[in-house]
């Protein structure tokens, strides 16, 4: 093994006639003694992938968002062309300001909009439904039986004998609380969206196709009418919308960052090549998406900003190793050179450490989550060529400017008297170690204890993504406040042998699971084929409510399938549907309908007969949280999992890991008491955070425990080679952790809700483990890491290989 670090005065070689430059790991020697090379082929690869920059694309797709291996999801397609247009649909709802839809004028305002947006490429034209489509029918008896018809059919001409017949229509449609409001202030078009642009083949582009919707709506919108439009096509193009606000806040961040390195160092070069390589990381890692076939969507464009604070973090630890040596007096190929042997290690390992917390979610299969950890795991490989391979003989050839050099050599002999330094060195001392830990305990009990409220899924009503009084979300207010059965759906599919859904048992079992149903809270309304049997029977004997019931007659009932429409029943009766209106798609709501009937389905399902889930918007939003819920915990233990195993080969002590782990898990439980707090759920857009907050604190904690462990096998004392290691990469972590923190804080301000609540979670975690790394690391080595003695096992992997 190589000798461990001496704890001695670093060595000082102030000319490269004084150094062996054969001297170092192979890796080393390959990289410094071909350093031109090097940065050749890095500026070669930065213009190839710039080039590629054009090609890059911000989209987003339905089916990347729902997780396609879970049985529900398989339920749904396997029945997909029977449930056309009960999956992703945009709903628009035209608005009479002045009075009834009952007006000619009105109708023509929503003949024209109807007619715009059934031609707007990605719409599945046969299910569209518009009081003017010939999907929207009525079901009623007149005096030869029961007949059937287009709502508004070709005889209309806007008269009032026309509009009241219409207004029949509508009552007998059975449309009322869905297509048209119970008011009759207002009407809905529904429609239903294809994963690809009909127009040109192409994946549907939602932010363009959001911008043709917001084009019909400025187009049509007046004194007379007002359009609401929900859908998750319009979630995402506002979140689209809104990336130049997120850029901004990007921005922003950076800046921050660049500030204080600058204050930090006082010197343009050094600070302008930290930011530069970890930009140079962030550009690489954009050029190769297009390359991997891969897209930005509004969920992962977080992703190159996390790139850019883990490459800071890294890249501010070897400017600050470089610019300590020169200003000792060493040559600057010689410090870059010092500093690699000292640090590459721990970085590439804090580095693993990254990757292995973004690939752990790649046992989550939603494709956009696996999107994310592949995006986030090629850009974390990408540090390791910019930040600890280019920064460092970037700097051997710029070196620092010698007032940055010595100051910072004055900086390092002062702090051995600063108060911060002598106050964090306290923790190293048992009497304050234990209160340390003891409170530690206590947050982390409370903080347990808080995190039991944790929940699944969103937990308010409309886009969470979104600020409460965003457009949409009071767009969405307006619809579920209007139309009870038509914002949030949950299908049931109920299969059967081909011709058998009208069966009479069959019918009963399903008339009483709607029963169940809605009694439950948040259920606003049920449908389905035993429903409509119910009614057309009432019908049948002249409105009798005493026959508004299954008739236990199955020449009746059979005489009835053909006038149910094709949303609830299919054209083989081989699949009927029961649609569940709620009133909001809350994970309590959703809960609740899938427990009902997953119980109901245990008790009634027979090999020909299945009650099988689930379809509609919050159906398949009830299969992500059930697939995002028993990820969280199995996430979460990998990632704990891969971070001890990495820990245990970098530092060849279990006693060591342990001061490295704990503080992490305490983190981890805060971050989630947080979440409970600030109302925030666990779903897609919030679990990479979770993760991401392991493998962030892990690099705190690995640069400062490397440079313990090496002074502590040494001989030192604990709390001298805390202080050694506070020197050397403690004050770069409290800068970072401080930098990183403040500048992703300033996100909360952002107009989009889901960088805003991103931005107080990645805060909470920067600060956090750095408080951690600093504060009950040394407090937790002060029982666990015995004092003035070396220790019995072997030095880390990273220690510096001798010259």
């Amino acid at each position: 093994m190589n000798p461990p670090m001496p704890a001695t005065a670093p060595e000082v070689v102030a000319s490269l006639n004084d150094f062996d430059t054969a001297s170092g790991s192979r890796l080393e020697r390959l990289l410094f003694n071909h350093r031109g090379l090097v940065v050749l082929l890095c500026a070669l690869l930065t213009l190839a992938l710039g080039w590629q920059l054009p090609r890059l694309k911000l989209n987003a797709s339905f089916e990347r968002m729902i997780p396609n291996a879970h049985a529900f999801i398989g339920h749904y397609k396997t029945h997909r062309v029977d449930l056309a247009g009960q999956g992703n649909v945009l709903r628009i709802v035209v608005e009479h300001t002045q009075g009834s839809i009952l007006d000619a004028a009105y109708l023509e305002q929503l003949r024209k909009i109807s007619d715009e947006v059934y031609l707007i490429g990605g719409v599945d034209r046969p299910s569209m439904m518009s009081l003017w489509t010939p999907t929207m029918r009525w079901v009623g008896i007149t005096e030869v039986g029961i007949d059937e018809g287009q709502v508004i059919d070709s005889k209309y001409n806007g008269s009032p004998e026309q509009l009241a017949r219409l207004r029949l229509n509508i009552e007998r449609s059975g449309e009322i609380g869905r297509i048209v409001a119970p008011d009759f202030r207002s009407s809905m078009l529904m429609v239903p969206l294809l994963d690809f642009d009909t127009e040109t083949g192409k994946p549907l582009d939602y932010a363009e196709f959001s911008r043709k919707v917001e084009a019909v709506r400025a187009k049509y919108e007046s004194p007379l009418v007002k359009i609401h439009v929900i859908g998750f096509a319009k979630v995402v193009g506002d979140l689209i919308d809104g990336v130049a606000q997120v850029l901004a806040f990007f921005a922003g961040a950076i800046a921050i960052a660049t500030a204080m390195v600058f204050w930090y160092t006082r010197c343009v070069r050094s600070t302008a090549i930290v930011m530069l390589c970890s930009l140079v990381a962030v550009l690489w890692l954009l050029g190769a998406l297009p390359l991997l076939g891969f897209e930005l969507d509004p969920y992962t464009v977080l992703v190159p900003f996390l790139v850019f604070a883990i490459g800071m973090s890294h890249g501010a630890q070897k400017m600050n190793g470089v610019m300590q040596d020169i200003g000792r007096g060493t040559h600057p190929l010689v410090a870059a050179r010092f500093t690699f042997r000292r640090l590459f290690m721990a970085g590439l390992l804090a580095l693993v450490c990254d990757a292995v917390g973004f690939a752990v979610l790649l046992l989550i299969k939603i494709t956009v989550i696996q999107q994310l950890a592949l995006t986030a795991s090629i850009g974390v490989a990408f540090l390791v060529f910019t930040n600890l391979i280019l920064l460092p003989i970037l700097l051997s050839y710029t070196g620092v400017s010698a007032r940055a050099a010595a100051r910072s050599l004055r900086d390092e002999e002062g702090q051995q008297r600063a108060g911060l330094w002598t106050l964090l060195d306290r923790f190293t001392e048992r009497p304050v170690a234990a209160a340390t830990i003891a409170v530690a305990l206590l947050l982390g009990l409370g903080g347990w204890w808080v995190s039991r409220g944790l929940q699944i899924g969103d937990l308010d009503p409309g886009a969470p993504e979104l600020r409460t009084d965003s457009r949409y979300n009071r767009d969405n207010a307006y619809v579920t406040a209007h139309y009870g059965n038509a914002s949030d759906v949950f299908i049931v599919m109920v299969t059967s042998p081909e011709g058998r859904c009208m069966d009479y048992a069959l019918l009963q079992k399903v008339d009483t699971l709607e029963w169940q149903l809605r009694q439950l809270p948040g259920v606003a309304a049920t449908d389905s084929f035993a429903f409509i049997t119910r009614v057309l029977t009432s019908q049948l004997t002249e409105g009798n409510p005493k026959w508004t019931a299954l008739v236990p007659n199955q020449a009746v009932i059979n005489t009835l399938v053909k006038f149910a429409p094709r949303t609830l029943v299919n054209q083989p009766c081989s699949l009927s549907m029961l649609r569940i209106f709620l009133t909001d798609h809350k994970a309590q709501t959703l809960d609740g309908v899938v427990q009902a009937v997953q119980a109901f389905a245990a008790r009634h399902d027979t090999a020909e007969q299945q009650f099988q889930l689930a379809a509609g918007n919050a159906g398949i939003e009830a299969a992500t949280n059930i697939v995002v819920r028993e990820a969280n915990r199995e996430m979460l233990l990998w990632v704990y999992a891969a971070v001890v195993v990495l820990c245990l080969l970098a530092f060849r002590s279990w006693r060591a890991v342990v001061c490295a782990v704990l503080p992490l898990v305490l983190t981890s439980v805060l971050a989630e008491a947080l979440m409970v707090g600030l109302g925030i759920g666990v779903k897609v857009a919030t679990l990479p955070v979770i993760a991401l907050g392991v493998g962030i604190g892990v690099d705190y904690a690995l640069y400062v425990m490397s440079i313990v462990l090496v002074h502590l096998r040494a001989g030192q004392t604990l709390s001298a080679a805390y202080r050694q290691a506070l020197q050397f990469t403690g004050r770069v972590v409290l800068l970072t952790g401080l930098t990183l923190a403040v500048g992703v804080a300033t996100w909360a301000g952002s107009p989009i809700k889901f960088q805003a609540d991103m931005g107080i979670l990645l805060a909470f975690c920067f600060l956090f483990n750095m408080i951690g790394a600093l504060v009950l690391l040394p407090a937790l080595a002060a029982f666990l890491l015995k004092p003035s003695q070396p220790l019995e096992v072997q030095q880390p992997a990273m220690t510096p290989q001798a010259t």
